[in-house]
Order: C-alpha cells, then sequence, then structure tokens
C-alpha cells in the first residue's frame, strides 16, 4: 500500500551547491514552511563535489575589476553571453562567496593570510578562489553543515524523480505553445519500498545537475544523468544551447575508468605545460595564451594533436613547478598519480580531453525561473545566460549561488500565494511487469555513449551528427517500449534521460550552421552574422 501523498511548500529536486544555497535560504526566511531536498543517492554525491579548481569572484579589487571578469566572461562565450546576466552574476558573486565563507567554508590563504587567488584559462587575472583541489566537496561540506542546523528542511535520500507533475497528469493536453503550464510536484520512485510516490509542492526548484554521462569518457560522476533536462522537457518546457558541451582539456588518461579523474585547469594556472607525443610544447600554435586560452581551443587543439600524432593522450608537464607547492596545492592530484606509477614531479602526466560541462539546460530569466509555472532551475541544468557558447571556467560554482539567491529572492513574494493540487493522481503502474534482462538497459546505455562520443565530441560534421541522429530515435523507440511496459527503476529512468538530453544535444547541433565556441562543426568552419540561441 502506497503511503498518503506528501505535501512540502518548497521542494529541491538535488542536493549540489545549487539546490543546498535555495533550501537553506527558503528554510531560514520561513520557519513555519516545509523545505524538501530529494537525492537519488547520499546528500553530498553531486557534480559539485567534483569541482576542483575554484570559485571566481572580483575579490582583490587593486588587481581586478567587475569589468575586468565580465570582460572575460564574454569573450569566452564567443557571443552568445546574455550581457546583462554576466552583470549581475559578476557584480552579485563576491557577496554570495562571503556568504558561504560565514557558513564555515574554507578557502586557501597566503602566509600574510590574505586569500591566494589562482588564474586559469580565459581569466586575464588571478580571481580563483580554491580550497586545495577539492574547492566543490569543502564548500558542499559547509552546505550540509549549515543546512542541519535547520529543523524544517527534510532530506529525503535514494529517491528518484521521475517526472514533474503538470496539467498532463490530470488529462490535458499540454503543447510547447501553451502559455500556462504548471508545476504541481513530482512522482518519486522510492527507492527503499521500489513505490512510486507523489510529492506535492508549491514551488519546485529543479537543481539536478548535468548530463556527463551521455559520453564515454567524463569527469562527471555516474549520477549526472541529465535528469531534470529531460524531465522539463518531456514537460514542454523550453531548453536551449544543448550543443555547447565543455570538454575539459585535462582529465587524467586512464583507459576503461570511469568517470575519469580531473586534472584541474588550475594545474596549468600554476605553470603547467601541455606536451604531445614529440615533448613539444604545441598551444602556442593554436592560440597566443598558449595553454591558457579558454577550454574550447584548448581541447580542439589536444583534440587535433592527438590525431595528428595517432596517440590516445597528450601530456601535461609539470616538472619544472616547485615541489612542495604542487603537492599543497594539489593533493589529491598528487596521490591519484602516484597510485598509476606517475610523480608528477618526475614524469609528464597521459591527459585528454573529457565531457565536463553542458553550457545549456533549462532556459530561466534573471530570477530563475523557468516557462513552466512555479518551476525555477538553477545550476548546471539550467541556461541562464551566463556561459553562452563556452563557460568561462570557475564560473559554474558562482553562478549556482547567484541564481538560487535570485530564484529565493523572487519566491519571497510568490509562496502565499500558491497552494497545492489536490487532485493529482497516483501513479498507474498498472501492466508493467519486472525487467527479464537488464542487458537492454546496460547494452543501450553503452551504444549511446559510444554513439556520443564517436560523432557528437569535440569537433562534428553534418554527416557524423545525421548518423547519431538515426541512431538515436531507434534507441528512443525501443527504450520508451521498455518503459511502457516494465515496471520502474533507476536505471530505466536515467537510460531515458540520457537518451532525451542526447537528442537534444545532437538537434541543437543540427540546427547550429557554424562553429561558435564548443560547438565545432568542419562543414561549418565560419561563424553566423546571426547570434541566436537554440531553443527546443
Amino acid at each position: 500500500m502506497m503511503r498518503a501523498p506528501q505535501k512540502t511548500d518548497f521542494l529541491v529536486i538535488g542536493s549540489g551547491i545549487a539546490g543546498l544555497t535555495f533550501a537553506i535560504k527558503t528554510a531560514r526566511a520561513f520557519p513555519d514552511k516545509s523545505v524538501a531536498v530529494i537525492t537519488k543517492t547520499q546528500a553530498d554525491e553531486t557534480n559539485t563535489k567534483y569541482a576542483q579548481g575554484g570559485i571566481a569572484g572580483v575579490w582583490d579589487e587593486s588587481t581586478d575589476s567587475f569589468e575586468k571578469h565580465i570582460a572575460d566572461t564574454l569573450i569566452a562565450g564567443d557571443g552568445l553571453c546574455n550581457p546583462e546576466i554576466v552583470n549581475l552574476v559578476v557584480h552579485e558573486g563576491p557577496e554570495r562567496i562571503r556568504e558561504i565563507i560565514s557558513y564555515g567554508a574554507e578557502f586557501d590563504k597566503t602566509s600574510t593570510g590574505d586569500y591566494s587567488l589562482g588564474k586559469e584559462g580565459g581569466h586575464s587575472v588571478h580571481r580563483i578562489l580554491h580550497y586545495k583541489d577539492v574547492t566543490g566537496k569543502e564548500m558542499e561540506r559547509a552546505l550540509l553543515e549549515e543546512m542541519s542546523t535547520l529543523p524544517n528542511i527534510q532530506l529525503l535520500h535514494h529517491c528518484f524523480v521521475v517526472d514533474i507533475i503538470t496539467q498532463h497528469h490530470l488529462g490535458y493536453l499540454v503543447t510547447k505553445s501553451s502559455t500556462d503550464i504548471t508545476c504541481y510536484g513530482v512522482y518519486v520512485l522510492n527507492l527503499a519500498t521500489g513505490e512510486t510516490e507523489k510529492i506535492l509542492a508549491k514551488i519546485t526548484l529543479m537543481a539536478s545537475g548535468g548530463c556527463g554521462q551521455v559520453y564515454r569518457t567524463t569527469t562527471n560522476p555516474q549520477i549526472a544523468t541529465g535528469d531534470g533536462i529531460a524531465m522539463v522537457y518531456r514537460a514542454k518546457g523550453r531548453i536551449e544551447n544543448m550543443e555547447f558541451i565543455q570538454f575539459h582539456p585535462t582529465a587524467l588518461f586512464e583507459p576503461g575508468v570511469s568517470p575519469s579523474f580531473l586534472i584541474t585547469e588550475a594545474v596549468r594556472g600554476d605553470g603547467g605545460i601541455l606536451r604531445n607525443k614529440s615533448g613539444e610544447a604545441f598551444m602556442s600554435r593554436y592560440d597566443d595564451r598558449k595553454d591558457l586560452a579558454p577550454r574550447d581551443i584548448v581541447a580542439r587543439a589536444i583534440d587535433n594533436e592527438m590525431k595528428v600524432g595517432g596517440t590516445e593522450h597528450v601530456y601535461l608537464d609539470c616538472r619544472h613547478l616547485d615541489a612542495e607547492k604542487f603537492q599543497e596545492h594539489f593533493p589529491n592530484i598528487d596521490a591519484r598519480c602516484k597510485t598509476i606509477g606517475i610523480d608528477a614531479m618526475q614524469q609528464m602526466i597521459p591527459v585528454a580531453p573529457a565531457a565536463h560541462y553542458s553550457c545549456g539546460g533549462i532556459k530561466t530569466d534573471a530570477w530563475g525561473r523557468t516557462s513552466i509555472h512555479h518551476l525555477y532551475a538553477c545550476g548546471e541544468c539550467a541556461s541562464t545566460g551566463l556561459h553562452g557558447a563556452n563557460r568561462l571556467a570557475s564560473n559554474s560554482l558562482l553562478e549556482a549561488m547567484v541564481f538560487a539567491h535570485r530564484a529565493f529572492e523572487n519566491c519571497l513574494t510568490q509562496i502565499d500565494q500558491i497552494d497545492w493540487r489536490n487532485d493529482i493522481p497516483d501513479w498507474n503502474a498498472k501492466g508493467t511487469t519486472d525487467p527479464r534482462e537488464m542487458i537492454l538497459i546496460t547494452q543501450t546505455k553503452k551504444e549511446l555513449q559510444q554513439i556520443m562520443s564517436d560523432y557528437v565530441g569535440i569537433v562534428r560534421t553534418d554527416e557524423r551528427l545525421q548518423r547519431a541522429m538515426r541512431r538515436m530515435d531507434l534507441l528512443y523507440e525501443e527504450t520508451e517500449a521498455l518503459y511502457r511496459t516494465t515496471r520502474l527503476s533507476p536505471q530505466l529512468c536515467e537510460l531515458r534521460n540520457l537518451i532525451t538530453s542526447a537528442y537534444l544535444i545532437v538537434k541543437g547541433a543540427q540546427f547550429r550552421k557554424e562553429s561558435r565556441g564548443l560547438h565545432y562543426n568542419t562543414d561549418h568552419r565560419e561563424k553566423s552574422t546571426l547570434l541566436q540561441n537554440i531553443v527546443l
């Protein structure tokens, strides 16, 4: 027997920096209201946890300025950033950083007690606050500890959100042109009981992270399956710019290991040099900024060097760096390299690009509002207009906190005007049976990742995209047939979401008849004079 439906005032899907920031703020502002945070694994298993480099912000105005940070962001975004959004994120960012410091988050300091500011690709000055090479994990720790002090937050572990509830579930026709689509809550698969339950909410925040697992090689954890993006697309919400997938240039090359271990860009910021199989420092041939060019340029350069040289990786040379400083700043990188027999002070580190970040996602406005009423989005699943065609390094954690705060501010005047919808039907599992063979799910996932890696990677062509789409259609049809007849499982739900996310990436890439930022198509090498976002 399914338990009675749960109601909550605020529902947060995801326990990364975006979701936790929003949850803490709403719980504090409304101590008499309930806040529920849903996570499909443990609370700290998020993309935030794997963010190594740091968080960008104008901290030392003697060397930096808002104008410089804005300019660097716009240059990296290659013409598709929303200047108003860039302006507000850069200006509001330092206050959000001070806020998380007040929660107890620690960042590295110099011997004089000032914050140690790093520099990464695309940044004109040192402005990256960091905690060794585990900045995201430290910020996540501080937020979880702060959240634990608030009694009106309920954390729901091991719950998989299947779909957001809209008028569609009440029998009404909902299309892309509908202007009144409203979110009433979610259907969630309780992994402890195996039951699919409904949670009704006045306001829902989607903070479900990215979709890196659509690729065979990614720095993203196994949970990064594009769940929120896929759910909103199925609910006829607006998605944009999904073709802009950022490949981090330097993931540790370990065949068969997933996710790939990230070698933060801060290593190059501290003087690490990329070299090909001949030992040549090749980046000077691609960009005047050499190893600190924006990520799209560095990733394409490495991809080309690998193809020309017939190798599976290049090298990151740290042998000339100060050993003590390297081990102090990058203890986890140093330790991980040693586990595979590499002493970074004696040998070069083998690296290759890996899918890292989705610059597109659920389209939002300046307050984190989506095209669906009472549904907000922030973090990697959202497309706010900050990143454009390519995210500037270390802007993601900043964006997550700024938009979580702005969504919270917008809720202040909205929450008391909304009530729960009480006529939502229970989940209908009639006619479904347990899966006979899990290989139908696991093998399809492998096929999907292979297709995306081979045809929709760093460099694309029209023919490769056509092949990818034809194969995507087949995988979609097979998986939907399985979904209609099989009892829900997290593996099946994730596969559906991966296929939808991959479809959106391919479709966006097909629509973009140019090469811009992270989307590079050899059949359309030039940039179009018509700057536009691809909204699906």
